[in-house]
């Protein structure tokens, strides 16, 4: 079948993802061949999961949903999920976000559109590219048919590309949110993840966008499922996880870059995020 620990290590070598029109960070790939339970929790990105063999269950805002091989299922951006199985599932998953300052606004709508539609399950997958992708990714026990590490980068990217197609039929129209609100929604997160190291607030933001504090409010609300704050507060802390990882700052300076201000108050808000402080995140990534 396929080698997981080798997979996962292959596949964590590339956490960003850049293309012509769309890029992405990637939080972590992984592969479990034998996931059981895991508790009720939430995202702030996507997670999109693959299953390879087994029989389970996905718990996705309250409404329970068969699993069985060659069903995907997305876990979106806020909501609450969970997943079980009394004999395991063999899954392949990967939890990324759009690159929205590196994204075209086409692309970056069907990914805010993926967040708002409903049907989360695609049962029977295992004839569609992005199966056949997720496959041609993973390393198989005869590693020498493994795919070549320098197609890896292109073809995960392309992977992530079709989970919109997967998922949303053809020319799916937003329902929820219009397309006018899609637009200010966008331009709240560019100015946010542009603006991390002000003080930000609802009323600085609603200002600059020249909207209604209330208005802002109920989009990000209905949007992504968070509200303003978390949506500060999580783009903060995935922007000192990346400088952390891949730049030599002063903790102090990534504070400060990021918006946290002090030393102390970024230790404590990375700490309770992450489940360790930034040195010791540092020194382990």
């Amino acid at each position: 079948m396929y080698l997981c620990r080798e997979s996962v290590t292959r596949l964590n070598q590339h956490l960003v993802l850049k293309g012509q029109d769309v890029s992405f960070r990637i939080n972590y790939w992984g592969v479990d061949p034998k996931l059981t339970y895991n508790p009720v929790h939430r995202h702030s990105s996507f997670e999109v999961c693959y299953v390879l063999h087994g029989e389970g269950t996905y718990l996705d805002h309250g409404i329970l949903l068969p699993l069985s091989p060659g069903t995907f299922f997305v876990s979106r951006p806020g909501i609450d999920h969970q997943i079980r199985s009394e004999a395991g599932l063999f899954l392949v998953f990967v939890c990324f976000e759009v690159d929205e300052g590196q994204s075209s606004r086409e692309y970056v709508n069907q990914y805010v559109t993926l967040a708002q539609y409903d049907q989360v399950v695609v049962p029977q997958g295992e004839t569609s590219s992005s199966a056949s992708l997720w496959k041609t990714l993973l390393v198989p026990e005869e590693k020498q048919w493994a795919v070549s590490s320098s197609a890896v980068p292109l073809l995960a990217h392309t992977l992530l590309t079709s989970f919109p197609s997967l998922f949303l039929p053809p020319k799916e129209a937003v329902k929820r949110i219009s397309k006018t609100s899609l637009i200010v929604l966008q331009q709240a997160k560019t100015f946010i993840i542009d603006n991390l190291e002000k003080e930000l607030s609802l009323e600085m933001v609603a200002q600059y966008l020249n909207v209604s504090t209330r208005h802002l409010s109920r989009l990000f609300s209905s949007g992504i499922h968070e509200n303003f704050v978390t949506f500060i507060r999580k783009e903060r802390i995935k922007q000192s996880t990346y400088l952390l990882n891949s730049s030599n700052l002063p903790i102090k300076e990534i504070a400060e870059a990021t918006g946290f201000g002090s030393v102390h108050y970024f230790t404590r808000v990375f700490q309770k995020e992450t489940g360790m402080p930034p040195g010791r995140f540092r020194k382990g990534s």
